[in-house]
């Protein structure tokens, strides 16, 4: 049986794909940095049926992830697939107001972490011309204002694992990155209205230009781009069942014309014209 182990399962897309891959037959180790969280997971599995190895795992702890791959090698002898789904979201009125140490946590967790992770189990995953599958975003793809340190983050995990991907395959391993637009139901990138006001009073300058984006957000945004966790999840068991799956899979007709737009974008201007619309800038 094909073993799979995913990142970040506590909730949202991490959480439905255990639940997903449990389904659909594969050996699933469903990790997350807080094991004490694991309850509803754990709920779930049983309601639907399935089993779950449900193992902690820190991916900006290197001993931790070292442990945790070592502990998967003892227990099933191979590792058919990783998915790197863990993250944190960020949302700043702009660079210059977030401090450097913000900066750097989101790039350890959002794109070291990937790596990392990564790299302990391509050896596995090399020995069973397995899959390694990212969560990534539209946003590594389209910049998008006020979420600078986010995008530049999942822009590192589009680069490094499409020059990644070519090696790979070379080596038996499949390559591909996951791409949803906005994910409704799951805390992923929620702020409640008290914290855009805050945010909004603590922007300085950049306060109408924030305003203006924030109510793009809310009235505009997103239409069309909504779908389930569950719905993303099928996306990625279908993607780790695939012969030869394709290195960039959206997850919806909205991603895949969004994503579209920017990558037949030459000179960039038809993304900043649209950013401009936003920003309250048309």
């Amino acid at each position: 049986m094909r073993t799979v182990l995913i990142t970040g399962t506590s909730t949202g897309i991490g959480f439905a794909t255990a639940l997903a891959a449990a389904g659909a037959g594969f050996t699933t180790i469903a990790t997350m940095r807080d094991p004490e969280r694991a309850g509803p997971l754990r709920d779930a599995a049983a309601a639907a049926g399935v089993s779950l190895d449900i193992r902690r795992l820190d991916v900006t702890d290197a001993d931790g992830i070292a442990a945790c791959l070592d502990g998967v090698r003892e227990t099933y002898g191979r590792l058919d697939a990783l998915v790197n789904n863990a993250g944190i979201s960020n949302f700043d009125p702009t660079m210059e107001m977030s401090t450097l140490a913000d900066l750097r946590r989101n790039m350890e967790v959002n794109f070291f972490g990937v790596v990392a992770v990564s790299r302990v189990a391509m050896p596995l995953l090399r020995a069973a011309a397995g899959r390694l599958v990212t969560i990534g975003s539209v946003h590594g793809v389209v910049g998008q204002p006020f979420n600078e340190a986010y995008c530049a983050a999942k822009f590192a995990v589009e680069g490094f694992m499409e020059s990644l991907a070519p090696v790979a395959a070379a080596h038996g391993v499949r390559v591909s990155i996951v791409v949803p637009g906005f994910v409704s139901g799951t805390r992923f990138g929620h702020f409640p209205d008290v914290n855009r006001r805050t945010i909004q009073a603590a922007s300085g300058p950049y306060e109408p230009t924030f305003a203006a984006y924030v109510d793009w957000v809310v009235n505009h945004g997103w239409e069309g781009a909504g779908q389930s966790a569950a719905e993303v999840a099928d996306v990625v068991v279908r993607t780790l069942r695939a012969e030869r799956p394709p290195f960039r899979v959206p997850t919806n007709a909205w991603a895949a014309d969004y994503l579209g737009a920017k990558l037949a974008d030459r000179d960039g201007s038809v993304v900043q014209d649209q950013a401009r619309t936003w920003i309250g800038r048309e």
